[in-house]
């Protein structure tokens, strides 16, 4: 009998939870998302049960401070962080439990055999589903993908059901004493290598959160690199996905976070959608970040370095060249689907789940 495996996450961010079920499928097991909102990214949904987002400047203000914490040192546990916020949550259980334990029927969610909680959430605030898993006794894998387990933290109760704990973060590693790590799966496959023949070196810089990617100090670089050589910068913001896609696989050079402002480093599903492209990356990364990924084929940058790094790869096609090709194989090496699900089968025998 295949394996069942139900994720279950607040939005489909950056696609990840559904490349997971994508991977999961390729290897012969049965698998779903759970989703509560949809993605506004434009990226693929199974089971959306559509929930509402508070809309409006308050809202927005609420959710931007949050994703704005700044960088922690020490595992914190969620809660209400105040009167009106544990009225809301309790009102949005109330509000969306008929929708959800009818949702919990038409798709047989009790019988899966592994429930991945997606940024550590249940479908209820309150962990119910979570705590009927575990009276049915289920196994319960949590995976963190980014702010979730910073600026949030993780459901004390959850954390202390779950069978085994993972994250795409280096930094989590350093927050919570129980965690694995684990590459993102990506289709590297869906992707080429192509000759660039462009007049001008085109350089592009997509950032989703300004602030976090280094935006403006990345553009002030920029302006100075433009003074001394011809280059083209193209800034993607709140861009439809395919467009984005289309006008990356055309570019010579990338740049993904530098200089951040909330203690941003590293690389997410952007850099590997550019490095699959065959497309060089800059990005900025810790001392211990350098030493934990294993023989990385980006072009590591401060702000300080990050023009000096932009013209050495502007001025020389041949070191471009074997960037690129380094960068292509490295994607394959550990996130191509076949390498993170032999990694996650690991962690699954390891941990008793299979």
């Amino acid at each position: 009998m295949p394996l069942k495996i139900l994720h279950i996450a607040p939005q489909n961010f950056a696609g990840m939870p559904y490349d997971f079920v994508k991977m999961h499928k390729e290897f012969g097991a049965e698998s779903r998302l759970v989703t509560l909102y949809k993605s506004g990214m434009n990226f693929p949904e199974d089971i959306c049960l559509g929930f509402s987002l508070p809309s409006g400047k308050s809202a927005k203000f609420w959710r931007d401070k949050k994703t704005d914490a700044k960088a922690v040192t020490e595992l914190k546990y969620a809660s209400p962080k105040n009167i009106l916020e544990k009225f809301y949550f309790g009102l949005r259980d109330r509000i969306n439990s008929g929708k959800i334990v009818k949702a919990i029927k038409d798709f047989n969610m009790y019988d899966f055999d592994i429930y991945h909680f997606d940024g550590g959430m249940d479908l209820f605030r309150d962990l119910r589903f979570a705590k009927e898993l575990k009276k049915r006794n289920k196994k319960i894998v949590c995976c963190y993908f980014g702010s979730d387990l910073r600026s949030r933290g993780v459901f004390r109760e959850l954390d202390e059901m779950s069978d085994l704990n993972l994250t795409v973060e280096f930094d989590h590693l350093a927050l919570h004493k129980n965690i694995s790590y684990i590459y993102f799966p990506f289709d590297v496959n869906q992707f080429r290598v192509s000759k660039k023949n462009n007049s001008k070196i085109k350089i592009v810089h997509s950032p989703t959160n300004r602030k976090y990617k280094g935006t403006d100090k990345i553009i002030e670089v920029i302006r100075k690199v433009s003074e001394k050589r011809n280059i083209e910068f193209i800034l993607l913001e709140n861009a439809d996905r395919e467009k984005v896609l289309k006008i990356k696989s055309e570019c010579d050079l990338a740049i993904d976070q530098v200089g951040g402002e909330l203690g941003g480093t590293g690389y997410g599903k952007n850099s590997i959608e550019n490095l699959s492209m065959g497309i060089p990356t800059f990005t900025e990364f810790t001392g211990d970040y350098l030493k934990f990924i294993q023989d990385n084929p980006f072009i590591h940058s401060t702000i300080d370095t990050l023009e000096e790094n932009i013209i050495s790869m502007t001025d020389n096609e041949s070191l471009r060249i074997s960037v690129s090709e380094k960068g292509r194989k490295w994607a394959e090496k550990y996130h191509s689907f076949s390498a993170v699900n032999d990694m996650l089968m690991q962690y699954y025998e390891t941990n008793k789940i299979i």
